[in-house]
């Protein structure tokens, strides 16, 4: 599947000597900050979808819904490494903060220094009392949007860090699930949603939500989901703010187009305004059926990021 990739979008991608890391064909590129992901497999377009101008330089690949060992993230240091250090920027994952943690004791070897920003928007899954814990989900496309176009803009790491610390501080994702996913070395769903329901707040490796509820229309599922983001940054009126709405894998961008207008009605009688919007698969979850809300409240420099040009295959403005 990587070699496929790659080589689909030669152009601007490239392998590297270890098979699970992709890096930009540019990179290292000299005098800018490297940025850097990874994850498991079975959300595309993340992670790979998001190697680009202007966006990551290297990302590292697991197995299905499973963190790349520490030699991976180690190898994508390295891959994006000019000279001026490393933002890694990724999710909130035992596996990932353990590999990362690994890895940046190798990468202190080599001189190359690297610094890191979490992603934990998804709101459902903790506490807001123990954000720490929550898990990142679509937020992180945000946070990479972000932090590249900083780095891109020729921001220190510092800098780099602290724009996309900003990005994901004020980020928040709720998603719902119609239907569970399959990891094909299994064969059958791992978790099971009735007909007729839908699990609210799921997780994108199909983790419990806080309840499962009726099946509803669009208008009331983006009611729901705003009463739960809303409250937990707060978001208020005159904020400006960026909307991304990705589906789970089967889920039609039709529907996608329908959910967002509810949303942006909802958002419009708040008076809260939406500076950007994405609409689109962004981060999926195989071939599972729903749907993540994922808000980002703006400042002058965040629209400044989120307005910079890039180009990948998951993600492409001008």
């Amino acid at each position: 599947m990587l070699e496929g990739f790659a080589a689909s979008m030669s152009s601007l991608i490239d392998t590297t000597e270890n098979p699970r890391v992709l890096k930009l064909k540019d990179a290292p590129i000299k005098n800018k900050v490297g940025v850097v992901t990874g994850g498991g497999s079975g959300h595309k377009p993340a992670f790979i979808g998001y190697i680009g101008k202007n966006l990551c330089d290297a990302v590292a690949v697991g197995e299905i819904f499973s963190s790349p060992p520490a030699q991976m993230f180690y190898d994508a240091f390295k891959a994006a490494d000019a000279g001026s250090g490393v933002a890694c920027l990724y999710g909130n994952y035992a596996g990932d903060n353990m590999n990362v943690a690994m890895a940046i004791e190798m990468a202190k070897d080599d001189g190359i220094v690297v610094k890191t920003v979490v992603a934990n928007d998804d709101v459902p899954s903790a506490p807001k009392d123990r954000r720490e814990n929550r898990r990142g989900v679509a937020g992180e496309v945000l946070m990479w949007k972000v932090g590249g176009a900083r780095a891109a803009m020729g921001g220190s790491l510092d800098e780099v860090i602290n724009a996309a610390q900003k990005a994901i501080d004020n980020t928040r994702s709720v998603g719902i699930g119609l239907s569970p996913c399959t990891i094909p070395e299994v064969g059958h769903p791992n978790f099971q949603i009735e007909a007729g329901k839908m699990e609210v707040g799921i997780g994108h490796h199909g983790e419990p939500g806080m309840e499962v509820a009726d099946l509803e229309p669009a208008r009331k599922m983006a009611q729901r989901m705003i009463d739960i983001i809303i409250p937990d940054l707060p978001f208020v009126e005159k904020d400006d703010v960026v909307v991304l709405i990705s589906g789970l894998g089967s889920t039609p961008p039709s529907e996608l187009f329908i959910f967002f207008n509810d949303v942006k009605r909802i958002l419009d009688e708040k008076k809260i305004s939406v500076f950007k919007s994405y609409i689109g698969n962004y981060f999926t979850s195989l071939e599972m059926c729903g749907i993540t809300l994922t808000m980002m409240k703006v400042d002058d420099e965040l629209k400044k990021c989120i307005a910079y040009p890039c180009e990948s295959w998951g993600l492409t403005q001008f």
